[in-house]
């Protein structure tokens, strides 16, 4: 049976950051238009966190009864390693998904009842990645979804539900956020390209091959400079203190170019969620201020 601390490293406590920056971000923007309700932030926090718990559950269990992680690079996988039964892990990840949709029904309640569709399909999507009988995340697609779900999706809808009206600089924050969230998910499987490439996992790090995988790593940070800028535009200068995320993810970039594999990717991976972290803090505050 697996301890509590198995549980929380099952959980991948060092992904929380990457569903922390979009709730963050999205506040910030309604901040700057006089429009923060830090109970609904609140909520908005609680069904981050609660679905990246449910998707690291979910691709646990999903993973492990595939087979996936019998020889496993990165961080230890419940089912994986045995330290605990698919059904065990399948139930903390249905557990989550509950907690996710309470605070969604609370949410949707009080804002717009469309919002309801908007969570399930979330759901469902976190579910899909690795789960069902063709998962998308195994047909190269993770990074696309990454980029809606926790990019578009979370930020924008962070915003909306505090101000009711569509901002454009949400979709600015929005493409900051989701491209370093994608950049996370590159690192990750760049890392398991060879693992991947024997369990047939066909990632798209395993489509575009070690070299192209690595310049897209780059690319997404560039992205996610620029939309510092895109967010300044529609906003206040102030927000290109945003810039200052380059301090993490600068390194981590120049790590990824070097060609480091395997277990030298593992420090990218946690310096990529806090560069995502810190670009969402940043320009939170570059919003509050500018306002």
């Amino acid at each position: 049976m697996a301890t509590p601390a198995q549980w929380l490293a099952g959980a991948r406590p060092r992904t929380l950051p990457a569903a922390v920056a979009p709730v963050v971000a999205g506040t910030g923007v309604a901040a700057y238009e006089d429009s923060f309700i830090w109970w609904k932030a609140l909520l908005a926090l609680v069904v981050a966190l609660a679905l990246q718990v449910a998707v690291n559950y979910a691709n646990d269990y999903s993973d492990g009864i595939r087979g996936t992680d019998a020889d496993r690079v990165g961080p230890m996988r419940l089912v994986g390693s045995g330290a605990a039964s698919a059904g065990a892990v399948k139930r903390a990840a249905f557990l989550a998904f509950g907690v996710a949709g309470v605070a969604g029904l609370a949410l949707a309640a009080t804002t717009a009842w469309w919002l309801v569709l908007v969570g399930l399909v979330s759901a469902l999507a976190a579910w899909f990645y690795t789960g069902g009988s063709r998962p998308y995340g195994y047909l190269g697609l993770g990074e696309v979804m990454v980029f809606v779900f926790f990019g578009l999706v979370a930020v924008i809808g962070t915003t909306y539900v505090q101000t009711e009206t569509w901002e454009w600089a949400a979709l600015g924050a929005a493409i900051g956020v989701g491209s370093l969230a994608c950049a996370i998910l590159v690192a990750n499987n760049l890392r398991d390209i060879p693992t991947d490439t024997l369990a047939g996992k066909r990632t798209l790090a395993v489509l575009l091959g070690d070299r192209r995988t690595r310049l897209l790593y780059v690319a997404l940070v560039a992205v996610a400079a620029l939309a510092v800028l895109l967010v300044a535009l529609a906003t206040s200068w102030w927000v290109l203190i945003g810039i200052g995320f380059l301090v993490l993810a600068a390194p981590a970039a120049r790590t990824v170019v070097s060609g480091a594999v395997g277990p030298g990717l593992i420090p990218v991976l946690q310096s990529t969620g806090l560069a995502e972290l810190v670009w969402a803090v940043l320009v939170a505050v570059g919003l509050v201020v500018g306002r």
